[in-house]
C-alpha cells in the first residue's frame, strides 16, 4: 500500500505517550483557522512511501521507545488514507510497536473502523465545544468529532482529547469547563490537553501567499493561572512547554489531564 507523507520525525515527544516516531500524512479536508500546517492540505503533495517503509523506519527507533513510546500517524488528516494507516499499524504491531492515531475524527466508516482495530491510542482534536465556532473556524459541524468520540468509547480505545486554546475565541472559563464536562462523560478519555495557540506558522502562510485567518489574534499569556485555585496542590504538576521554554501547570483529575 502506498501513502503520501508530508514529513517524518524520528524521535517526537509531543505526539502521544513517550518517545515516538511520527509520520505526518499529506492531505486534509478541514480548514481550521489555527492550522499550523497549511502545506499538508494538498492531497497531491508530499512524498510517496509504502507502508512497509514507514513501519521499517519506526522499527529502527524501537529501542528508544521504552515502555510507553511507539509510532504516531498524524497529519494533515490520517483518516484520509485509512487503508495505508491500517497496514502501517498492523505491521508495527507485528514488531511489538505501540500505535497512536492523531486525528480530528472527521470521518467514520468501515475502513476507518478497521484502522481503529489496530490503534492503541487516539489523540482526538476536538477543536471547539460550540457548533457555531466549528462551522465558522473549521468548515464543518462538531457532529463528526462527537460521533467519532462515541465510537472510540464504544470500542474502548484509550483517548487523549486535545484542544488549542485561542484567546478571544475559546479561552473563557465557560468553554474550558464545557470541554471538561463533555469529556468526563466518556470513559475512554483518560487525558485532556489544553494546548496554547501559537503563530509560528505565519511564515508558512506568507510563503504560500495565503491569509492566516488568526493572524490578528495574540498568543496567550498565562490566562489559566486563575483556575489553579479550583484544584488541590496534589493535582497540580509541572511540565515544560517546549515551545516557549516556560513551565505550564497541569490539572490531573479522575480520567483527565488539563494542560494550562
Amino acid at each position: 500500500m502506498i501513502g503520501r507523507i508530508h514529513s517524518l520525525q524520528s524521535l517526537g515527544t509531543v505526539d502521544g505517550p513517550g518517545v515516538r516516531f511520527v509520520a505526518f500524512l499529506q492531505g486534509c479536508p478541514l480548514r481550521c483557522g489555527c492550522c499550523h500546517n497549511p502545506d499538508t492540505w494538498d492531497f497531491e503533495g508530499g512524498t510517496s512511501y509504502t507502508a512497509h517503509q514507514i513501519a521499517d523506519m519506526a522499527k529502527r527507533y524501537k529501542e528508544y521507545f521504552g515502555a510507553t513510546g511507539g509510532i504516531t500517524l498524524s497529519g494533515g488528516e490520517p483518516l484520509m488514507q485509512p487503508e495505508f494507516c491500517s497496514e502501517v499499524f498492523e505491521l508495527c504491531h507485528r514488531n511489538g510497536i505501540n500505535t497512536c492515531l492523531d486525528t480530528s475524527g472527521a470521518v467514520l466508516n468501515d475502513t476507518v473502523k478497521n484502522l481503529l482495530c489496530h490503534t492503541d491510542r487516539v489523540l482526538l482534536d476536538i477543536k471547539y465545544t460550540d457548533d457555531t465556532l466549528y462551522r465558522e473556524n473549521v468548515g464543518c459541524s462538531i457532529d463528526a468529532a462527537l460521533e467519532f468520540l462515541a465510537y472510540l468509547n464504544k470500542a474502548g480505545i484509550p483517548t487523549t482529547v486535545r484542544q488549542v486554546i485561542i484567546p478571544t475565541v475559546n479561552d473563557d472559563e465557560k468553554s474550558v469547563l464545557k470541554l471538561k464536562a463533555l469529556t468526563s462523560s466518556y470513559a475512554c478519555v483518560d487525558k485532556v490537553e489544553l494546548l496554547p495557540f501559537r503563530k509560528i506558522c505565519q511564515v508558512k502562510y506568507d510563503n504560500m501567499r495565503l491569509d492566516f485567518p488568526f493572524s490578528n489574534i495574540p498568543e496567550p499569556s498565562n490566562r489559566f493561572a486563575g483556575y489553579k485555585g479550583r484544584f488541590t496542590d496534589e493535582q497540580l504538576l509541572m511540565i515544560e512547554d517546549c515551545s516557549r521554554n516556560a513551565v505550564m501547570p497541569i490539572y490531573q483529575g479522575v480520567g483527565t489531564l488539563w494542560h494550562e
